[in-house]
């Protein structure tokens, strides 16, 4: 039985609103509360540089800026899902998104994360890593991985997970 869906959310994953959708439906039909959680990367192209780590007005806006598209898209997600009747909470954090999920489904006591797949594979996976395979691999609990190309796939695995013995 599922009680805790944690779900990380990349704000610049086309993915995000698939993976949001798909842990929705989950919790509605298990009766889970979701955590979602997006990570500001310092590998990001659009990450202030480290001066803007100053305590200057300046910095201070600048890092704002930074953190406000992630944290909007939390709140509205989670708005979304509490107006469905799903008890959501919802975090922000600063570092290696995966090992800051594997830390947040421990110390959380996550029973399922589901996470989306940006896609890539062969050398690009290689050089540059990829999350999920990460969080698949050295996650203390399951993980679901969602793909915005395989949502007619998707209602076929949430009907096998949701389906009861007779």
């Amino acid at each position: 039985m599922l009680h805790r869906i944690l779900v990380p959310i990349a704000s610049s994953d086309s993915v995000g609103k698939y993976v949001f959708r798909e842990a929705l439906d989950l919790a509605k039909a298990t009766g889970a509360s979701l955590r979602l959680i997006h990570i500001l990367s310092l590998d990001d192209k659009d990450t202030p540089g480290i001066l803007s780590l100053m305590n200057t007005p300046e910095s201070k806006k600048r890092w704002e800026e930074f953190e406000k598209p992630g944290l909007d898209l939390l709140k509205s997600f989670a708005n979304e899902a509490i107006a469905a009747g799903v008890s959501t909470e919802y975090s922000q954090s600063l570092g290696s998104p995966s090992r800051i999920i594997c830390e947040t489904a421990k110390t959380w006591e996550a029973d399922l994360i589901v996470i989306g797949r940006r896609g890539i594979s062969g050398i690009s996976e290689l050089i540059l890593g990829s999350v999920s395979s990460y969080v698949t691999h050295h996650a203390p609990c399951s993980v679901l991985v969602v793909q915005s190309s395989t949502s007619a796939k998707s209602e076929n695995l949430k009907e096998i997970l949701l389906a009861k013995p007779l």
